[in-house]
């Protein structure tokens, strides 16, 4: 088991930035891929980026260029700094571990293990 904890959500205004963090139970290190999610409201859950403990990233075309996922293993803490942020990045952050097998890191059901997530508001 992996417990995932979020935090570093809030309100911020168009063109704004937050990091999110992602403390994780265990080292992130562990030759896992771990992902950054978001659910807003009425829709399905999207993949916006992932990084395996290569330092492999992925990011969903919707946030590239604006989202850089990171993590420090000392901390066991998995980061997304989400800069230039705009209204439709509104909804909750999720934090995902331990990609299962023969899927892509950025598919909504990959994951093993889910963090409670954490809420973002951008206001125009």
């Amino acid at each position: 088991q992996v417990q995932l904890v979020e935090s570093g959500g809030g309100s911020v205004q168009a063109g704004g930035s937050l990091r999110l963090s992602c403390a994780a139970s265990r080292a992130t290190y562990s030759n896992v891929w771990m992902g950054w999610f978001r659910q807003a409201p009425g829709k399905e859950r999207e993949g916006l980026a992932a990084l395996y403990s290569d330092g492999t990233t992925t990011y969903a075309r919707s946030v590239k260029g604006r989202f850089t996922i990171s993590n420090d293993n000392a901390k066991n803490t998995l980061y997304l700094q989400m800069d230039s942020l705009k209204p439709e990045d509104t909804g909750t952050y999720y934090c995902a571990s331990d990609l299962k097998e023969r899927s892509w890191p950025l598919h909504p059901n990959a994951y093993d293990y889910w963090g409670r997530g954490t809420q973002v508001t951008v206001s125009s």
